[in-house]
């Protein structure tokens, strides 16, 4: 006897389903937010990705936040990302989804979800207007990892009300194309600290805002390992977190 055979279209929405039901379970019992860490590379791939993937989750933990990673972008459909108060693009690079999915993901904020960029999510989805506008600029090129001093201009923000007001630390500083007006800068780079800045005075490094109906935050943040460890980083990624799950008040 031939076996029946299933068609591509009957696996894909066997696989969502089972996503779906892995995900939902424990999401109402566990959490009171849920998070899609999104970790998937199509160019260069960061060395910290575990790092910042374990610092996420204890964070979670800490937090009463539900955090699910994966690189899979089938997970970027209606049905799942309904599952979730915000997603989060960690060092993401280059293109990550496809057409079906970008729809899914445009509506999804559309509809009120979160956004959570980290470093490398501004290295993505280059030939999608729509993500640029989002996100809120487009990496342009990097000098070597070095030292610099960054302005926090912004207090009001959760991601920002405990950092100093010049915050001094080592990590990969991105210069930026396509500099959205919309964005509300949060903290600067202050080229004179280190070579090889190109974005003059006004060098935005974390950011956020109202898009669409949705929530967004981005920082520059984020490329070396060491970055996850650091507590007033961890401290500024909780923040911008708990802004794109709609969390009012933070402290």
């Amino acid at each position: 006897m031939r076996k029946p055979i299933i068609s591509t279209l009957a696996w894909t929405g066997l696989l969502i389903g089972l996503m779906v039901n892995c995900i939902a379970q424990p999401n109402s019992i566990d959490s009171e937010f849920h998070l899609l860490l999104f970790s998937k590379t199509d160019g260069y791939r960061h060395a910290s990705i575990p790092d910042g993937i374990r610092a996420i989750r204890e964070l979670g933990g800490k937090n009463g936040f539900l955090v699910h990673e994966t690189e899979n972008a089938d997970f970027f459909n209606d049905t799942t990302l309904k599952l979730y108060d915000a997603v989060i693009f960690l060092n993401t690079t280059e293109d990550v989804l496809n057409e079906l999915q970008q729809k899914a993901f445009r509506q999804y904020i559309t509809n009120g979800g979160g956004f959570v960029g980290i470093h490398a999510a501004a290295d993505t989805e280059y030939d999608w207007p729509w993500y640029g506008q989002m996100i809120g600029a487009w990496f342009k090129s990097h000098p070597k990892i070095q030292q610099a001093a960054i302005d926090v201009v912004d207090h009001s923000h959760p991601s920002t009300r405990h950092l100093p007001d010049r915050w001094v630390r080592t990590d990969e500083w991105y210069n930026y194309n396509h500099i959205q007006p919309d964005i509300n800068v949060l903290a600067t780079l202050d080229e004179s600290t280190y070579r090889g800045g190109e974005n003059g005075r006004h060098h935005p490094i974390a950011w956020y805002k109202e898009f669409q109906g949705g929530r967004v935050f981005y920082t520059g943040i984020g490329h070396t390992p060491e970055s996850y460890s650091e507590p007033l980083f961890r401290q500024h990624l909780l923040g911008g977190i708990q802004y794109a799950v709609g969390m009012k008040d933070t402290d």
